[in-house]
């Protein structure tokens, strides 16, 4: 069975089952490394996607749910949040990085000029074991001010 969406701006086609997990499918039949492995239980937030325009856990959802859809990955966020992270140096050991980058996007997408306390609930849902948050909440805001009008 085949399942056709958009994946970072591009239509993508996946033969296969609609039960595939859309984290499997990035990583081990894309090439897509972004989203990581965390917990597999959809609370770590390493494994975040945006499915349009909104961050979902990769690591649980099938990619049959996806047909006709929007997915962006940490690939595919504009290249200012990425930025924004490196001139933060938002990253000590850099696994959560990714899905914060997503949620960032997710919330940038929405909100235009964000408030810090709107960075940090936007942000809960994600797990940094290195207590990287100040410098990741310094980088969604330096992005949000490199994308505004």
């Amino acid at each position: 069975m085949a399942t056709t969406f958009t994946l970072n701006g591009d239509p993508v086609t996946i033969e296969g089952a609609p039960t595939a997990l859309l984290l499997d499918v990035l990583r081990n039949g894309l090439g897509l490394t972004g989203a990581r492995y965390g917990c597999g239980e959809e609370q770590c937030g390493a494994c975040l996607v945006l499915v349009d325009g909104v961050a979902v856990h990769a690591c649980g959802r099938e990619v049959g749910t996806l047909a006709g859809r929007d997915v962006v990955t940490a690939e595919g966020v504009p290249e200012v949040i990425r930025a924004a992270f490196i001139a933060e140096q938002a990253a000590q050991c850099g696994y959560c990085s990714s899905g914060m980058i997503v949620a960032a996007a997710g919330l940038l997408g929405r909100v235009v000029r964000p408030g810090r306390d709107e960075v940090v609930a936007a942000l809960d849902g994600n797990l940094c074991r290195c207590g990287s948050h100040p410098r990741i909440v310094a980088a969604v805001l330096r992005a949000a001010e490199g994308m505004a009008p």
